[in-house]
C-alpha cells in the first residue's frame, strides 16, 4: 500500500510535461483539502472520552456548529476560528 501511495503521489511531479490529467481528476482534486480537514476535525466534535457524544453536554461539538455557521456565512477563516474558540470558552463555562 505504501508503494502505491508513494507512485501516485510521485507521479504528478514525474510525468511528462505534455501528459495533462483529466478534467474529472482535476475538478475532483479540488475537494481534497476540505475532505483532508474535516477528517481531522470531524471525529475531535463528535467523540468524548472514547464514546460518541451528540448530546447538548458536548461543549466542543455546540462551539463546532457555531464556527460552522459563521464560516457558512461570512466564508472569512479569522472570523470563523474566532467564533468558534469564544464559542467553545463559552460553552465550557456554561456547561
Amino acid at each position: 500500500m505504501a508503494l502505491v501511495t508513494y507512485a501516485l503521489r510521485a507521479s504528478f511531479l514525474l510525468l511528462p510535461p505534455h501528459v495533462e490529467t483529466p478534467p474529472l481528476l482535476r475538478r475532483a482534486l479540488r475537494y481534497v483539502p476540505a475532505a483532508v480537514l474535516t477528517a481531522i476535525w470531524a471525529p475531535e466534535l463528535l467523540v468524548a472520552g472514547g464514546e460518541l457524544a451528540i448530546s447538548s453536554g458536548n461543549e466542543r461539538l455546540l462551539a463546532g456548529a457555531v464556527a460552522i455557521a459563521v464560516a457558512w456565512r461570512w466564508r472569512l477563516t479569522f472570523a470563523t476560528i474566532l467564533a468558534g474558540l469564544a464559542a467553545l470558552h463559552f460553552f465550557h463555562w456554561i456547561l
